[in-house]
């Protein structure tokens, strides 16, 4: 592997000569599949031998040593290099701490390294560590729903290692009151409040049951005064949207995945998380079908495969995306070439947007799934066919858009309004 990085085998041979080399070796296969570029591979292989050497002359034989000698190389390193650079000494040393870790996790199973403190799944494992089976197993919890109970806990969490509350057994009125104090808005939208609260008082009710708590204090906890419906949908004009669309540059690989990514947006009204869960087994070439599988209802759509949308595909799936044995369409452009999350998928719907000039509170990828149903309204299309498209668990979820649907308002106001309701 290290042939193909660089030109004379001499310097090949040097690496090689290095008493660490299965180790750097391993990890250069391991750059390489996620297609790391040579320049970075360059780059890094020789920060590697450096380490080895170092951690040798004092007294390292064996990789399981390596661990206790990367600080104090990392320190060396910049103290050596550091004031020749204009970048700050932060910088220097995670670029160099940063890959000896990742060798050290490939050839040292089980060595994490410092690095940045991992958060529990379970932030109440010591006192509550069936909580997430109950969630799953008895609540039926879709692993994006338990994701959002895992934050808000984690914040509780939080909120009680500040106030020096380590057993919740001594959780009281008070504490519950003064954690809702100082969660509510305007620190949080009052929708994400509601779910703070919701999760609080459905832990307060397993602590109860597991006997963790002495009385059920769930129903101390009360949800904020919200109003269905209060809001208007942040949509933007079809043309709005087509400008959108005109600003990506479709002659990059990059271009060419948001390009297909926000028509899928636009047209389809996807979630941000249904695009980035689309497979190529997804796409029935063929039939000229598209499936959106595992919807937020817990069904699965199918919808004619538009001839745009398809083509927008096809052309980044030619041009534009990495060969991969990821089955996932949409991936990262760069290394690690990887599947995008839904985070990214709002990211560069926000980033079009902005881009474009449009001015919309929240811009992201929800803002072309209102627009698709602001587009269908208008075409005349009834609540109950959109939100069958648009893919809504019920039909309640599709009435704020009658808020929006400026013609048939009209009719009301200037009838009796008997034949629109």
């Amino acid at each position: 592997m290290l042939e193909n990085y660089y030109v004379f085998p001499t310097t090949v041979d040097r690496v090689k000569a290095s008493w660490i080399a299965p180790a750097i070796e391993r990890y250069v296969e391991w750059l390489a599949e996620r297609r790391y570029r040579r320049t970075t591979v360059l780059r890094r292989v020789p920060i590697l031998v450096s380490f080895g050497e170092f951690a040798k002359t004092r007294g390292a034989r064996r990789t399981t040593h390596l661990p206790k000698h990367v600080e104090s190389f990392v320190q060396a390193w910049v103290c050596a290099r550091g004031r020749r650079s204009p970048r700050p000494r932060k910088q220097i040393g995670d670029e160099v701490r940063n890959p000896i870790r990742q060798m050290l996790r490939l050839a040292l199973p089980g060595y994490t390294g410092r690095g940045r403190p991992h958060k529990p799944d379970n932030p109440f494992e010591r006192q509550a560590p069936g909580l997430l089976r109950y969630l799953t197993e008895e609540k039926g919890l879709r692993p994006r729903s338990i994701l959002q109970y895992r934050f808000h806990l984690r914040q509780f969490a939080s909120y009680l290692e500040r106030i020096g509350i380590r057993n919740l057994a001594r959780v009281s009125p008070t504490v519950l009151s003064g954690f809702v104090a100082e969660y509510a808005p305007p620190r949080i939208a009052w929708e994400t409040m509601r779910n703070a609260c919701g999760t609080l008082r459905l832990f307060l009710r397993y602590l109860y049951r597991e006997g963790v708590i002495a009385k059920d204090l769930s129903s101390l906890v009360e949800f904020p005064q919200s109003y269905r419906h209060r809001g208007i949908p942040r949509s933007i004009t079809w043309e709005q949207v087509e400008q959108v669309l005109a600003g990506v540059d479709r002659r990059s690989s990059s271009g060419k995945r948001d390009y297909a990514i926000l028509l899928l947006l636009a047209t389809y009204g996807l979630r941000a998380a249904e695009v980035a869960a689309l497979t190529l087994d997804d796409i029935d070439w063929r039939n000229e079908r598209l499936k959106i599988r595992e919807r937020k209802a817990g069904n699965t759509t199918t919808y004619p495969l538009s001839a745009v949308v398809g083509a927008a595909i096809i052309d980044y799936i030619k041009n534009g995306r990495p060969s991969t044995t990821y089955r996932q369409v949409f991936l990262r452009a760069c290394a690690p070439i990887i599947p995008i999350g839904h985070a990214a998928v709002v990211c560069r719907a926000g980033h079009f947007i902005r881009k474009a000039g449009i001015r919309v509170t929240r811009a992201g990828s929800h803002v072309l799934r209102h627009s698709c149903v602001q587009r269908l309204l208008n075409a005349n299309f009834t609540l109950k066919h959109i939100g069958d498209y648009v893919g809504h668990r019920s039909a309640s979820s599709t009435q704020i858009y009658g808020k929006v649907d400026i013609e048939r308002l009209r009719e009301v106001a200037l009838g009796d309004g008997e034949d629109v309701l």
